[in-house]
C-alpha cells in the first residue's frame, strides 16, 4: 500500500513538471513571449485613441517599405499582430482576462482559438442552408418511399385486375382472347395506370406542405391559428356554454377512445351517432363505456 502510494505522488509529480514545461502562460498565445500592450509602448489603461496613436507611429518606423532592417520587419509584424488584439474591444477583453488568470490556461486557449478562428458566417444563413439540406432529404425520401409502394402495389393481382377492367371499359368490354390472355402491352399499361388513383394509406404523394423548411416558415402562422382555434373553443364552450357541435363532438370522442381520423372515418354512422351520445369525454361515462366494452369482451369468450 505504501509502495502504491509512493508510487503515485511520484507520477504526480512528474506529470506536474511536464506540464509546467509544455504548456506556456495562457496570455503568450496571443503576442507569444512579449506583452502586447509593451509591444505598443502603451499602458493596459491606455484608451483605443491611444493605442491607434502608438501602433501608427512605431509602424512608420518600422515598416518593410520604410526599414530595410530583417529585425525591423520582424518587430513590424509584431506589432501589427499587438495591434490587431488590442484595438478590438472582444479581443483585448479576454487578453486582458487571460493576463490576470494566467492559471486558466485552457479556458483562455480555448477563447482565444473561437474569437480568431471560429465560424464566421451568420447563424441565420446557417439556419436556412440546414432548413433547404433537410428538407431536400426529406423530400426525396419521401418519393423513393412513395414509388416503391407504387411498384408493390402494381405487383399485386388486385391491381392487376382493376387495370384489366379499366381496359375492357375503355374498348367497350370486347378483348380479344389470345390479347387478353397476353401480358399487357407496357405502354397501354402505363397510359391505364394513370387513371388509377392509387390511395396507398400510409404512404401518400409527396407534398411541399409537409416539408421541414415549409413548416418552419409558417411556424408563426400555425400557431396563431391553433391559439385562435382554442380561444374560440374557450369561448364557446366555457364561457357561453354552448352544446357541442357534431364535428367538436367527434374530435372530443376521437380523442378519448384515442383512435385516429381515418379509423372514425371507417365506423358507420349509427355507431358514431351512439359514441358521441354516450358523450365519451366525461370520465364516468367513459368508464361505464370501458366497463361494458370488457363485460361484452368477456361474455364472447
Amino acid at each position: 500500500m505504501a509502495v502504491r502510494r509512493a508510487m503515485m505522488q511520484w507520477f504526480a509529480l512528474t506529470v506536474a513538471i511536464v506540464l509546467s514545461l509544455l504548456i506556456q502562460p495562457s496570455s503568450s498565445i496571443y503576442c507569444d513571449e512579449d506583452d502586447c500592450y509593451d509591444l505598443l509602448g502603451v499602458t493596459q489603461n491606455a484608451n483605443a485613441s491611444e493605442i491607434k496613436k502608438a501602433y501608427y507611429k512605431l509602424s512608420l518606423k518600422h515598416h518593410p517599405d520604410k526599414n530595410p532592417d530583417p529585425e525591423s520587419k520582424k518587430f513590424f509584424v509584431k506589432i501589427a499582430n499587438a495591434y490587431e488584439i488590442l484595438k478590438d474591444d472582444a479581443t483585448r477583453e479576454q487578453y486582458d482576462y487571460a493576463l490576470a488568470h494566467p492559471e486558466e490556461f485552457f479556458y483562455n486557449t480555448a477563447r482565444y482559438y473561437h474569437a480568431y478562428y471560429g465560424h464566421k458566417t451568420d447563424p441565420r444563413a446557417v439556419l436556412i442552408g440546414l432548413l433547404l439540406i433537410l428538407s431536400s432529404f426529406q423530400y426525396l425520401n419521401q418519393w423513393t418511399r412513395y414509388n416503391q409502394a407504387i411498384e408493390m402495389v402494381k405487383k399485386t393481382p388486385a391491381y392487376k385486375n382493376k387495370l384489366r377492367g379499366l381496359e375492357l371499359q375503355r374498348t367497350g368490354g370486347v378483348a380479344n382472347r389470345k390479347k387478353s390472355n397476353k401480358q399487357m402491352d407496357k405502354k397501354v399499361e402505363e397510359e391505364l395506370s394513370k387513371e388509377l388513383n392509387l390511395d396507398i394509406k400510409g404512404t401518400e404523394k409527396p407534398s411541399v406542405w409537409e416539408l421541414i423548411g415549409i413548416r418552419f416558415i409558417l411556424l408563426p402562422y400555425t400557431l396563431g391559428k391553433l391559439l385562435l382555434w382554442y380561444g374560440s373553443w374557450f369561448w364557446r364552450y366555457n364561457v357561453k356554454r354552448a352544446p357541442y357541435s357534431w364535428e367538436d363532438a367527434s374530435y372530443l370522442t376521437r380523442r378519448s377512445l384515442r383512435i385516429s381520423i381515418d379509423s372514425w372515418i371507417s365506423i358507420d354512422e349509427s355507431t358514431k351517432e351512439d359514441l358521441i351520445q354516450r358523450r365519451l369525454w366525461e370520465k364516468s361515462n367513459f368508464e361505464s363505456y370501458v366497463a361494458e366494452m370488457r363485460k361484452e369482451s368477456k361474455r364472447r369468450r
